[in-house]
């Protein structure tokens, strides 16, 4: 007869951990989602109507309902977050081209190369930082299908002052990037002055008109 095995306190526990490991105790272990249900669940269990001696037990119910209430008049008010608005901004196409420079960047590369006098590019980067700078901001949406020309009717409804502006100043990139037209220091400066106006102002409304898609050939 084989004689019973005393382990000692520290053997018995590693004895004891060995078997709890085994796939059988794991696989009944409770997961997160059980621990969260399980709290949710008690939570809930705890909110009780009152006995008619107050109102003590119902308060957790009607600060859940208020919460809930609140909620949903803020949705219908106020719309659904702007941040929903940044997702649809194409950052990495601009009229044709994948670009990912923000409104600062591209009014920098314009001024460089107005002071190199290469007034095409800066009318073209001008126009691109306007742009850029209204996507920014959330006020128009820019996307691989825009154009000059779409993008500045949609900013005119937003800016109902500047909309002739607005297309005068897309006839200028269309002619320098698409006529070979020759650029000039007052037309790099007439879309510089727009884009400085437009950032000081508040748009009437936000852009509500996803931008046109176009075939390929002309964006």
């Amino acid at each position: 007869m084989i004689a019973p095995v005393e382990p000692g306190a520290d053997e018995a526990r590693e004895w004891l951990l060995g078997e709890l490991s085994k796939p059988p105790y794991q696989a009944a272990r409770p997961t997160w989602f059980d621990l969260v249900s399980q709290a949710i669940g008690d939570w809930i269990a705890s909110l009780r109507v009152p006995d008619g001696s107050g109102l003590g037990g119902l308060l957790p119910v009607i600060a859940v309902a208020v919460v809930v209430v609140l909620l949903v008049i803020a949705v219908i008010v106020f719309g659904r977050p702007r941040l929903n608005r940044r997702s649809a901004v194409a950052p990495g196409s601009l009229f044709g081209d994948d670009d990912t420079r923000s409104s600062a960047e591209l009014r920098a590369s314009a001024e460089r190369a107005a002071a190199a006098g290469d007034f095409g590019t800066a009318v073209q980067e001008a126009f691109r930082a306007l742009a850029r700078r209204l996507a920014e901001r959330t006020v128009v949406m820019t996307g691989p299908g825009s154009t000059a020309q779409d993008f500045a009717a949609r900013a005119g409804r937003s800016f109902p002052p500047r909309a002739d502006e607005l297309r005068a100043c897309a006839a200028l990139f269309d002619g320098v990037r698409y006529l070979d037209r020759p650029g000039t220091r007052d037309g790099y400066e007439r879309v510089h002055a727009l884009d400085r106006l437009l950032d000081a102002e508040r748009p009437v409304a936000l852009d509500a008109v996803a931008p046109q898609t176009v075939s390929a050939g002309r964006a």
